[in-house]
């Protein structure tokens, strides 16, 4: 948001709008509230208006953003001129809905939440508009929500990468062992065909973060292995009057290799420990640089079926990233590996 806003200031008040960008939010339900949560921060932004076709998120929203007009019509937002910019927080199936409208209506800057789309062709279909209607000359700017390249640790770690401290790069590999999906409006993002799959609605954060590290070279062969074994088994959903079983997968493992000669791997478990662990490990000719991005939720142990195991004990001291050179020639004896804690920020 402070990229996308601009200066960033805390506790600001928002009785004086007069020069502000007036941010209007698609989409009120947990991303919803979270990007006016953060808006509100902001020095030189407000929610100026909140859209969404359930009762129940307006009712939220209005919670939220009590000067902010709340309306059901989307198009009604995009059409009001207190919008300067506005962020899409719908169900993933329904970005490219709203963008058909938005890209070339006359909001000045759209900032979508990830995956952009569902299906590849939709996705291009979203290029061209926004090559049609918001080039350069415009001034105008078009962002995905792929905010995991500035956490503090991943920031870190790819100043490592870019300044070649660790030689040409060689290996990518991510590791998220999480708790499961949260429950979303209606559970739509308990079926691949609103989310476009699990590798797609949370996955495409680590593959946008392996390109960025690897400097944009393209996937060329891709392997992946995974399987819906432990989540949401069992369970039922009615969906415009039908009764439907979840399909999105719970863990995978995804091998890439890049244009570059890289590789990339992927390890993903949703029924892993009750918190969000992600590590990135990357290693070149010269060294390798491990990063860990925070941990989010409670703490403690997910179990399916039984009672809820004791919660884990406070996290150590805290460390963001390690950087390790090469040391080829007489190594010392080999000490247990240390077990890093996960970084907050």
């Amino acid at each position: 948001h402070e990229q996308f806003f601009g200066p960033f200031r805390c506790n600001t008040t928002m009785a004086d709008i007069k020069g502000r960008v007036g941010v209007g939010i698609i989409g009120s339900g947990v991303m919803g509230l979270e990007h006016m949560q953060n808006i509100k921060l902001l020095e030189n932004a407000y929610v100026a208006m909140v859209a969404d076709t359930d009762h129940k998120s307006r009712e939220r929203a209005a919670q939220e953003c009590p000067d902010a007009r709340v309306v059901e019509d989307y198009e009604v937002l995009l059409a009001d001129e207190a919008v300067d910019a506005i962020v899409i927080c719908t169900p993933n199936c329904h970005h490219i809905h709203v963008l058909r409208k938005a890209i070339p209506s006359r909001v000045r800057h759209i900032l979508v939440e990830k995956p952009l789309c569902t299906t590849v062709e939709h996705c291009q279909e979203v290029a061209e508009l926004v090559a049609e209607n918001m080039g350069p000359e415009t001034g105008r700017i078009f962002w995905v929500g792929m905010e995991y390249r500035y956490m503090p640790p991943i920031a870190r770690l790819l100043e490592h990468v870019d300044n070649g401290e660790i030689g040409k790069l060689h290996m990518v590999h991510i590791r998220e062992h999480r708790f499961p999906f949260l429950l979303k409006v209606g559970n739509w993002n308990r079926f691949s065909e609103n989310t476009g799959g699990t590798l797609v609605e949370k996955c495409c954060h680590f593959w946008d973060l392996m390109r960025r590290i690897l400097q944009g070279a393209k996937a060329v062969r891709v392997y992946a292995t995974g399987g819906m074994d432990v989540n949401h088994i069992g369970e039922t959903y009615e969906v415009d009057g039908v009764k439907k079983r979840p399909d999105i997968i719970d863990n995978a493992f995804v091998s890439i290799d890049f244009d570059n000669g890289a590789r990339g791997c992927l390890d993903l478990c949703m029924f892993a420990e009750d918190r969000q662990h992600e590590e990135v490990h990357v290693v070149g000719s010269k060294g390798k640089v491990h990063a860990e991005a925070p941990a989010c939720g409670e703490e403690g142990i997910t179990r399916r079926d039984v009672a809820r195991a004791p919660p884990l004990p406070p996290l150590p001291p805290l460390r963001c990233h390690t950087l390790t050179p090469h040391q080829f020639g007489t190594l010392p004896p080999r000490q247990p590996s240390p077990i890093y804690p996960l970084c907050q920020w």
